[in-house]
């Protein structure tokens, strides 16, 4: 299937530098409306036990379930041992949020055959994402609500847990050109790492107070890791062997730099999630450059640089998937097969395909998009029995599979491409 599509040109670009100085912070909170849960036994139960962790309108916004498929996504939330809440939280909501189409997704029937391999990670309830597979195979993750980083061997399904720094409460995972496991400490203005084989971590802490929230980071060929800052509206580059860290700002003000990749010439690039924005960066000067694209409402999170290195990007305001020319100025967009409230997310370019997901929709959909034919295919990601999203990030592996999670529930998982 073929999604609609439309050109348009950047025609200029504007350039800034700026260079900050700090200290520790605490990240700008999460932010979500809550909803009124409507009257009945086991309301106040629901309203305790849930918004712990996040706002009702989770729970209203919901595609809703069968009281079968309640029981098993709580499971992955909170541990109720032997209690008998469960029995009454699964009731209400079965009752009132049973299965609905209200965030219908419109899936695209192809040729392409893929699997899934899933795992949930050992501690209820501590949002695990970002996985990302280390040279010897097994897959890392970080459970930002848990304040966890995480370690599973895809051979044997074993998994081990680290208990990160207090308040680290980390945003994602990366590993450097040493294998050395890094983190961002979103809640804490640090980013650390981990030495496999110990129990010990090295924090590094922004040095400028209003560096609040290091979010997604890169490592580059003198492993050099750039990052960015989300809710600072900052990007940021640290030298692991001297410790020294620069933090700039986009000329923007509130873009919110979001992901982060690397082109084959050495230059970053940045998505912003609060402006209808590309930032490249210069790695040696931190000059940040500001690329406009046309269409008011646009907010990028994730991007990823094509072989001829050009840009493709999700259009998650709009519900479009884009791509940037930086040699032309020219743009790309295409509907999403789910429409403009489908809100993609995670992106990986896997052998010249763009992979993508549609996170505003139920299920959360797997989207496959071949740029030489314009063509779709996308696939709902179970998260066991139930879909309950959402991928938040996914990176290839290294044999050209696809590692994706499903935060709401603790899913880890590898998508086997055919």
């Amino acid at each position: 299937m073929s999604g609609q599509k439309r050109v348009s040109q950047i025609v200029g670009s504007s350039s800034f530098r700026s260079f900050a100085a700090a200290l520790l912070c605490t990240a700008v909170p999460f932010a979500a409306q809550a909803q009124p849960m409507p009257a009945g036994e086991g309301q106040a139960l629901v309203e305790a036990a849930c918004t712990s962790c996040h706002q009702t309108n989770m729970i209203s916004r919901s595609s809703g379930y069968t009281a079968a498929h309640w029981d098993e996504l709580i499971s992955t939330m909170i541990d109720f041992g032997g209690s008998t809440q469960k029995e009454t939280i699964v009731s209400y909501l079965a009752t009132h949020f049973p299965p609905s189409d209200n965030r219908a997704a419109t899936p695209v029937p192809g040729d392409m055959q893929i699997t899934f391999d899933s795992w949930v990670v050992p501690t209820p309830g501590q949002r695990s994402r970002d996985p990302v597979e280390a040279p010897d195979g097994t897959i890392w993750w970080v459970g930002q609500f848990g304040n966890i980083l995480g370690q599973l061997d895809p051979r044997t399904g074993e998994m081990k847990e680290y208990t990160l720094p207090a308040n680290a409460d980390p945003h994602s995972v990366e590993i450097d050109n040493n294998g050395d496991i890094w983190y961002t400490g979103n809640h804490n203005g640090t980013v650390g790492m981990l030495k496999p084989g110990t129990e010990e971590f090295e924090e590094f802490h922004m040095p400028d107070p209003n560096g609040r929230d290091p979010h997604t980071a890169l490592f580059d060929d003198d492993n050099t890791m750039f990052f960015t800052l989300q809710n600072s509206n900052m990007v940021g580059r640290l030298v692991p062997a001297t410790g020294e860290i620069t933090l700039v700002t986009p000329p923007t003000p509130d873009s919110k730099p979001y992901g982060i990749k690397l082109d084959s010439e050495g230059t970053v690039w940045i998505a912003c999630n609060g402006s209808n924005c590309l930032l490249s960066l210069d790695r040696e000067t931190m000059e940040l450059t500001e690329h406009k694209l046309p269409q008011a409402g646009t907010t990028v999170r994730r991007l990823d640089i094509a072989g001829d290195d050009t840009i493709w990007y999700v259009n998650s305001g709009l519900g479009y998937l884009g791509h940037f020319d930086p040699k032309t100025g020219e743009i790309e967009e295409w509907d999403s097969p789910s429409g403009r409230d489908s809100h993609p997310y995670a992106m990986a370019i896997v052998d010249g395909m763009i992979w993508y997901n549609e996170s505003g929709v139920r299920p959360d959909m797997l989207v496959r998009f071949d740029p030489g034919a314009e063509e779709f295919q996308s696939w709902p990601i179970p998260s066991g029995n139930v879909y309950a999203g959402i991928v938040r990030h996914m990176r290839p592996t290294r044999d050209g599979d696809l590692l994706i999670h499903q935060s709401a529930t603790n899913h880890i998982m590898r998508v086997n491409i055919d």
